[in-house]
């Protein structure tokens, strides 16, 4: 197995990336002054080594009418329940994440929703799930921040020093 190494130009593009997933290539490169097919194959092999797993757009929920934010946490009649409880919560498209958890809850997952009678009404669709005993469920008053893009940033610096491991 070969090994690939990060370096500063491919920190350079994933900090460009982590501000906007949807960046041409060419205006990537362009701002590095570097080609684009450069920009292409360095993003390609972080692909290929899951560096970079995907990219995702970000909406604005409000706009679109889901204000209303809660946590739920879940407890199981039964410990090896999770998996099948977790693969329900997941078709429930409102149940945004969804965490096994140690402590109190078994489960923990967020909820958006149009309001608080529509919240109601996924809450005990959680609820009706088999192996669910109960839930509490906590609102959310208002989201302070959700910025994922400053671990992002402090991630990639520190993994300028790691070693991947290729298949080639």
């Amino acid at each position: 197995m070969a090994k690939y190494r990060l370096d500063e130009m491919d920190l350079k593009i994933l900090d460009i990336l982590i501000e906007d997933a949807r960046k041409p290539y060419i205006d990537v490169a362009k701002a590095l002054d570097i080609s684009s097919g450069t920009v292409n194959v360095r993003i390609r092999k972080m692909e290929e080594l899951a560096i970079i797993k995907s990219s995702a757009i970000s909406v604005d929920y409000e706009r679109m009418g889901y204000t209303f934010i809660a946590y739920v946490g879940i407890f199981l009649e039964r410990n090896h329940q999770a998996e099948y409880v977790l693969e329900q919560l997941e078709a429930i498209p409102f149940v945004t994440e969804a965490h096994i958890t140690s402590g109190k809850y078994n489960l923990f997952c967020k909820i958006r929703t149009k309001g608080v009678k529509h919240a109601k009404e996924v809450i005990y669709m959680i609820d009706d799930i088999q192996g669910v005993s109960r839930s509490e469920t906590m609102i959310s008053m208002e989201e302070a921040f959700n910025d994922k893009s400053r671990l992002l940033h402090k991630a990639f610096r520190e993994l300028d020093l790691y070693d991947f491991l290729t298949t080639k």
